[in-house]
């Protein structure tokens, strides 16, 4: 079975064939960083983060670009209110760019420890204002786009004269355009109330501002994905993605400035979205207030949450559900999914014991000298035919769109298998070696290089040094200087030291 993927724009399952194999590119819409990034804000980079650890383990070469978004993303749709950028800067009295770095370096660290690699190429908007006046430049030199006070607009009717604004979110432009007709107020530059900025005149006020042949001012949000994807990924990448609430307006603009630029496409063959996180069947968005920070999520009880829950339990968390349906937030939900992650941690912990007991020399005896067990003969074919289906069923729902959720009903299937092995020797006889092995590697492949679930250390380190230390005074107590000589022993091993003071057993790092 070959990988197949939901394309939004056709609206069906697609077998994926990349434009250049084994090149693959993908781009996935990054965060806007004016403040810290809350669940829903995860859930894009984890899917993604899936997406190209599974193409990698098929053999392809991944090109993966996600963005920072840090000039150009207003309060408002309809490109009217504040950059955000620019209203957090101004709220903490700081620069825009000190605002933006410091969101930037905190994302970075949450992704890492939700398990994401980092992207290969990870662009900030401000730092492509050359390649987006140059894509404008294009747009209004293919007269799709019109410049009014210093302002840069993209022509929707016009550009419909030819192709389809809303074939991405299935919208039709006169629906869109019914009800919008006196909406024009205070957009009096704009021809329709569908034309979408491409560039922006800055008012005196407006910090964030760049020459251009318009005058000073900023991209339009969705030109940045638009020129960035183009720079890395060429005129068609092979995989764009987002959240579904991106997929209107932004990722409809970001197809119509490609197609109204001199690359004439759709920007990506297959155009990816995932549902949103929501809390009590409400999204989870800044705007509504309802959201989980990411940071407390991780350390306390925050946003209705009774306990803080740790990065890979958020992980497998969000990996439980298909990537296109809704996951809603709860202490219930979040507790069942520490259960199942604790499972396949445990399972990883298993495979070395169930390795080596297959090449025991009791199992290989069961085997071979003393094949007749309970009256029946153990048939190793038979063994191995269902435990290797078993194997191939983990990758069965990836290559279905992605489906972890499958995938993980299936490692949990074998894990079954895997406890079932372990009851006695003739149970493991039923197996051979080599079946084991390939059943063991693609269930650490599976979970570990693939979901990008690690193990991860629940002991505190300085409980578990204060329980050796009581340890340590007992064994002086009752004079058991064997073991007092043990403990610290194992504790040098580790780079401490026990030292004795008139206070009491004190420790210190080994200078040696």
């Amino acid at each position: 079975m070959s990988l197949s993927l939901y394309n939004t724009l056709t609206r069906k399952k697609e077998e994926f064939q990349p434009l250049h194999p084994p090149q693959v590119g993908v781009y996935l819409c990054g965060p806007t960083v004016y403040s810290e990034a809350h669940l829903g804000n995860a859930r894009g980079p984890v899917l993604f983060d899936v997406l190209t650890r599974y193409l990698r383990h098929l053999g392809y070469t991944v090109r993966y670009v996600r963005n920072v978004t840090d000039v150009g993303h207003l309060e408002s749709d309809a490109d009217e209110g504040e950059d955000k950028m620019a209203k957090a800067a101004r709220a903490r009295q700081l620069e825009p760019m000190q605002i933006a770095q410091h969101y930037v370096n905190l994302y970075r660290q949450h992704m890492l420890a939700l398990g994401c690699l980092p992207p290969d190429i990870e662009p900030q908007a401000s730092g492509h204002i050359i390649e987006q006046i140059g894509m404008t430049q294009e747009i209004v030199a293919n007269g799709l786009a019109y410049e009014v006070n210093g302002s840069v607009y993209f022509d929707v009717p016009r550009y419909n004269e030819h192709q389809r604004y809303g074939k991405l979110s299935n919208r039709n432009i006169e629906d869109q355009l019914a009800g919008t007709r006196d909406t024009l107020a205070g957009q009096d530059e704009k021809r329709s109330p569908l034309d979408f900025a491409l560039w922006k005149k800055a008012s005196p006020e407006h910090i964030m501002r760049w020459p251009s042949p318009w005058g000073e001012g900023f991209p339009g949000w969705h030109l940045e994905c638009s020129a960035m994807s183009r720079k890395y990924l060429g005129d068609m990448s092979d995989i764009h993605g987002g959240g579904l609430d991106l997929m209107f307006p932004h990722h409809e603009c970001e197809i119509a400035q490609s197609q109204g630029s001199h690359s004439h496409t759709d920007e990506a063959r297959v155009w990816m979205h995932h549902n949103l996180i929501t809390v009590n069947g409400t999204k989870m968005s800044k705007s509504l207030g309802n959201f989980v920070l990411l940071g407390d999520m991780f350390k306390q009880a925050t946003g209705g949450l009774s306990q803080s829950y740790s990065p890979m339990v958020v992980r497998f968390f969000l990996l439980q559900a298909h990537y296109r349906s809704p996951v809603d937030v709860s202490d219930e939900a979040l507790q069942a999914a520490r259960k199942g992650y604790r499972k396949l941690m445990n399972g990883l912990r298993l495979l070395d014991k169930l390795e080596a007991e297959s090449l025991s020399s009791d199992v290989i005896r069961d085997r071979t000298v003393n094949p007749i067990v309970n009256g029946h003969e153990p048939d190793t074919a038979a063994g191995d035919a269902e435990l290797r289906k078993l194997t191939a069923d983990i990758f069965v729902g990836m290559d279905d769109d992605l489906n972890t959720a499958r995938a993980i009903a299936s490692l949990f299937n074998l894990l079954r298998k895997f406890n079932a092995l372990t009851a006695s020797v003739a149970a493991m006889a039923t197996v051979s070696a080599p079946a084991m092995a390939e059943a063991a590697t693609a269930y650490r492949a599976m979970v570990s290089d693939i979901l990008g679930l690690q193990d991860e250390p629940r002991a505190n380190a300085e409980q578990l040094l204060a329980l050796t230390l009581s340890f340590y005074n007992e064994a002086k107590a009752t004079k058991a200087y064997d073991k007092v000589d043990e403990i610290r022993a194992a504790l040098k091993s580790q780079g401490i030291v026990i030292k004795d003071t008139r206070a009491g057993v004190e420790w210190a790092y080994s200078e040696e």
